[in-house]
């Protein structure tokens, strides 16, 4: 287990289908153990917490129940990407089911949980104003518009 794990709180019991979810999006991910109990007010058909992970990432995936907390644009997971293609298709399969898109390569998945889809250059390309004002422009990234505006 990493030092540092993100630790996601999900409500109404949507811990393991949001999960699911995210394996099904990343398909290097996997669920690495979950904790049951019968302790109120848990019961012991759905999982307490989920370890999972995404990439070589870690998480734990909480079941939250009782008080409600939702997920805000304060935090995000960055997803960097090689091409327009995995841009495509993180950015369609994330807003699946129920997602919205925001701005500038960010979106929220149906679950509430934000995230970045850039390419992998991004930092590179935003050094130039052109860039970053067509980035601020967009709201999926389009990795040769960019490139457009950085070179001129």
């Amino acid at each position: 287990m990493p030092f540092i794990t993100p630790f996601l709180w999900f409500n109404d019991n949507k811990a393991e289908e949001a999960v699911d979810f995210y394996i099904s999006v990343f398909k290097s991910g996997k669920k690495i153990d979950t904790v049951t109990m019968s302790v109120e007010p848990f019961t012991k058909d759905k999982p307490v917490t989920i370890s999972f992970e995404l990439d070589g990432q870690h998480y734990i995936a909480f079941n939250g129940v009782g008080a409600r907390f939702e997920f805000n644009d304060a935090i995000s997971l960055v997803v960097h990407c090689k091409d327009q293609e995995e841009i495509d298709y993180y950015w369609s399969a994330l807003l699946a089911g129920g997602g919205s898109a925001m701005a500038c390569g960010w979106l929220q998945d149906r679950y509430g949980l934000r995230w970045q889809i850039c390419p992998i250059n991004l930092g590179d390309l935003i050094k130039s104003a052109g860039a970053m004002k067509a980035m601020m422009g967009m709201i999926k990234l389009d990795v040769a518009a960019l490139q457009k505006a950085a070179a001129s």
